[in-house]
């Protein structure tokens, strides 16, 4: 693949002038940068099928029908893909943080978002002071948000004490640190609240249309959440200059939070008749209006880090790709990969994603961080 541009306004025209015509060698133009997108990231989800459980379950393999056995299985690996998509594209190459490492010599750490593991997956471990090792989840206990992590698939608990709370240690999916897609709250964020300094290769500071609002979220609390989300939003409306009103993005314990305050603080917020809703993503929807006469539509996501809240645009998000998900084809028409072993056959079936996330106006957006309550 070639350079995909992508282009950024960089400045509009600004020239007004009082009582004269500006001297048409002063007149301050439209300018527009150039980002690029030189290598296009990809992620792939793969599943393998033993041909004994195949004639099992059907009695005989034919390609017409070999797509159509164990359906569950694809569509749970394609729902699971997309899941690690989402996480990946909204809040960056890690997917969970080690929050107590009190038995980390007995490979048991204690993480930030038990929902997003399975037993025997994959994962890289890393954390400031240590080089990443690849482990394999052995255990998983739901109640107390712990994982059991092995070095090797169905072995041993491994000693992993080198990975510390201290150190930052987090868990990523195999590849994402070094080969990963471009996160939106990396591209919203500023360097110095843990963002990107570059946007594609443009500097944010070179050019005010590529820095988004930045809304100090520290002091947010369960109590003020929805007074603070409302203060974010004016503070976006103001430096973002007006502009569509944006959606409010944030994870189901920060939505929660919102649902609680409503319900107990009725003088001063209000719910839109009718606005509570979930699609077919599993997003929860409410609209929320002020006493000001403001309303914002506040979004849930399962996906979203519980750390920062994003305002969006979503006129100023686009993923650009060549086809979005699809199914690997060989040259042959063969939608699987046969491999052969003593243990018998087995049928390999991959699916790819390529493509980049962009966010082409970041000052049309905003995104509070530093939410720790």
């Amino acid at each position: 693949m070639g350079q995909l541009i992508v282009p950024f306004q960089g400045q509009h025209a600004s020239s007004v002038e009082f009582g004269q015509l500006a001297a048409d060698s002063d007149i301050a133009k439209y300018d527009y940068v150039r980002g690029t997108i030189s290598t296009q990231p990809e992620a792939w989800s793969s599943l393998i099928f033993q041909h004994r459980d195949l004639v099992q379950h059907d009695g005989k393999i034919p390609e017409s029908t070999f797509l159509r056995i164990l359906p569950d299985q694809v569509d749970g690996m394609m729902q699971y893909m997309k899941m690690v998509m989402s996480v990946h594209l909204l809040d960056g190459p890690e997917f969970a943080t080690v929050t107590d490492d009190t038995n980390a010599a007995t490979g048991v750490l204690v993480v930030d978002r038990i929902d997003r593991f399975t037993l025997s997956q994959k994962a890289s471990i890393d954390d400031d002071d240590s080089a990443a090792v690849d482990v394999y989840v052995i255990a998983i206990n739901i109640e107390t948000s712990a994982v059991t992590l092995s070095l090797t698939r169905g072995g041993a608990a491994a000693d992993l004490s080198a990975y510390s709370v201290a150190q930052s240690a987090k868990l990523y999916h195999p590849g994402a640190q070094a080969s990963g897609f471009t996160s939106l709250k990396s591209q919203l964020l500023s360097l110095a609240n843990g963002g990107s300094a570059t946007l594609f290769g443009q500097t944010k500071l070179d050019y005010p249309f590529l820095q988004a609002v930045q809304v100090n979220g520290s002091s947010v609390t369960a109590a003020n959440i929805v007074e603070k989300v409302f203060d974010g939003y004016s503070e976006r409306m103001i430096k973002g200059k007006g502009g569509k009103a944006p959606e409010v993005l944030m994870s189901f314990k920060n939505f929660g939070s919102v649902l609680k305050v409503i319900e107990t603080s009725k003088g001063s917020f209000n719910v839109v008749p009718n606005s509570r809703t979930t699609n077919q993503y599993g997003w929860a929807t409410i609209e929320v209006g002020s006493v000001d006469g403001n309303t914002l539509r506040i979004v849930g996501i399962q996906e979203q880090g519980d750390d920062v809240i994003m305002y969006l645009d979503w006129d100023s998000v686009t993923f650009y790709t060549n086809g979005m998900f699809r199914r690997r084809k060989a040259p042959d028409g063969k939608e699987f990969f046969e491999t052969r072993a003593t243990t018998g056959y087995a049928y390999i079936l991959d699916h790819a994603l390529y493509g980049d996330l962009v966010c082409t106006a970041p000052w049309k957006n905003a995104i509070m961080h530093t939410i720790s309550y």
